[in-house]
């Protein structure tokens, strides 16, 4: 039969019993789910403490999908709510869901090597000091650490004591606040909406917290990080290396990458603008057509070129479809389309020293805060920058008004007009193209990117 246990601590798990098990049997199994020893375990059911260990469960009318209360003791002969001691007191000590071996926190301890009276066990100390020895020397504890309770483990590691202390005491205290407010609820009005919503919030964590559970027990590989697709190539001869990603709409390379490879002098910084996704970078200009080394392969693409790229380039989906790529992650390669060539994606050890950065923390509410203020900046600055003239502008002195006045057919004025471009930006253009009609389109779709003037 299945039975639910829960403690005083709300740690709760799950056991799957035959009937005919005795108490003594079921305090062991408890024993190996949460480290305490099954003789300071007291096992209650319906507010009633089962005290005989020979007697099964199911002589105590325990049944299937019942749940029982689990108190630790301070001694192995106490009974739950006996009049000789007092109720154990709530454990305060947060390790972040983490069975630290060892008793929980009682009133009068007051280190390791105080034990009481009767020849009882050592109470569990609260010295900050011997619970960082104490997991220092667990290397399984210190594993589970790292996993549950981050912030810590990493106090724990650095090696710095007074550090550690004091994550300690703040969880500590945190835990005890918590403790102290869910205390408080449970004598408050049920019916309350506030009330409500805290018990709904409860609820909901602790359903979070069983599916983690279940998730570290059936898939514990979906907390693993996978290295990402990068590839070995060359631009203009010189070795790149390459992140695949195919939720990228163009295919992008930093301004130190381009400077490397000798073609920032390809740049058409009419195609400036701004590029936003995770954060936001201004885009230099492009390079219309360039050749990507793939192996044996020479492959045409365009690059947008982006001032403060961290990665040196990045393939994106208009370079993967236009060569009718295939991303193979059975046989980790990439798959050429057009000319049937496979090349390896590089292991974790290959990657660039950008790819090992952890872009998984959550963003700081600062970051969050300054994210549009970034954007305004980006696009401000985008705007001057992108004043200067193209290339086949160079040298060249527009007079607006002149151009506005210019006479030029009105077919050819509606045609670009069409493309969502008023009649006064469509004549400047024609003026600054001296009538060309291919080279004024080029320019206005080139200034679409930028912040009006």
């Amino acid at each position: 039969m299945h039975i639910t246990v829960t403690t005083l601590s709300d740690q709760i798990f799950s056991l799957d019993v035959s009937e005919d098990l005795e108490l003594e049997n079921f305090k062991a199994l408890c024993e190996y789910e949460i480290g305490i020893s099954a003789s300071e375990i007291a096992i209650l059911w319906n507010g009633r403490p089962l005290h005989d260990d020979k007697r099964t469960l199911v002589s105590y009318g325990i049944k299937n999908g019942d749940m029982l209360l689990l108190q630790h003791m301070r001694g192995p002969s106490q009974a739950p709510n006996s009049p000789q001691q007092p109720a154990p007191a709530i454990p305060l000590i947060d390790f972040g869901s983490i069975n630290i071996p060892g008793q929980p926190q009682t009133q009068g301890a007051q280190g390791p090597s105080r034990a009481s009276g009767g020849g009882q066990r050592p109470l569990a100390p609260d010295d900050p000091e011997v619970i960082r020895q104490m997991l220092l020397g667990s290397p399984h504890e210190l594993s589970l650490l790292k996993e549950r309770n981050p912030p810590l483990a990493e106090a724990l590691l650095s090696g710095n004591k007074e550090k550690f202390i004091e994550v300690f005491n703040k969880q500590r205290k945190e835990k005890m606040e918590k403790e102290r407010e869910r205390i408080q609820l449970m004598n408050a009005d049920p019916f309350d909406p506030s009330v409500q919503s805290v018990i709904a919030e409860e609820i909901r964590m602790k359903n979070v917290e069983s599916n983690m559970e279940s998730a570290i027990e059936f898939a514990p590989e979906s907390f693993g990080q996978v290295v990402m697709l990068y590839i070995d190539c060359k631009v203009n001869g010189h070795h790149v290396k390459a992140f695949v990603d195919s939720g990228a709409q163009m295919t992008i390379m930093s301004q130190a990458c381009a400077e490397r490879c000798n073609i920032m002098r390809l740049v058409d910084q009419r195609w400036a603008g701004i590029a936003k996704g995770v954060g936001t970078q201004k885009i230099i200009g492009r390079v219309h057509l360039g050749q990507i080394q793939i192996g044996n392969d020479f492959l045409q693409s365009s690059f947008s070129i982006l001032e403060e790229q961290p990665m040196d380039m990045l393939l994106g989906l208009d370079m993967l479809k236009r060569h009718q790529c295939c991303i193979d992650l059975k046989k980790n390669v990439l798959i050429i389309g057009t000319t049937g060539t496979e090349t390896r994606f590089l292991s974790e050890s290959e990657l660039p020293d950008q790819a090992r950065l952890n872009f998984s923390q959550p963003m700081s509410p600062k970051s969050q805060m300054s994210e549009d203020a970034q954007l305004a900046e980006a696009l401000a600055k985008s705007q001057n920058d992108g004043t200067q003239p193209g290339p086949s502008s160079e040298n060249k002195t527009v007079n607006p008004s002149a151009s506005i006045k210019a006479d030029y057919p009105e077919e050819v004025i509606q045609r670009l007009m069409n493309n969502g471009f008023s009649r006064q930006e469509v004549i400047q253009e024609l003026g600054a193209a001296n009538g060309n009609v291919d080279q004024a389109l080029a320019a206005l779709f080139a200034k679409s990117f930028q912040l009006p003037k």
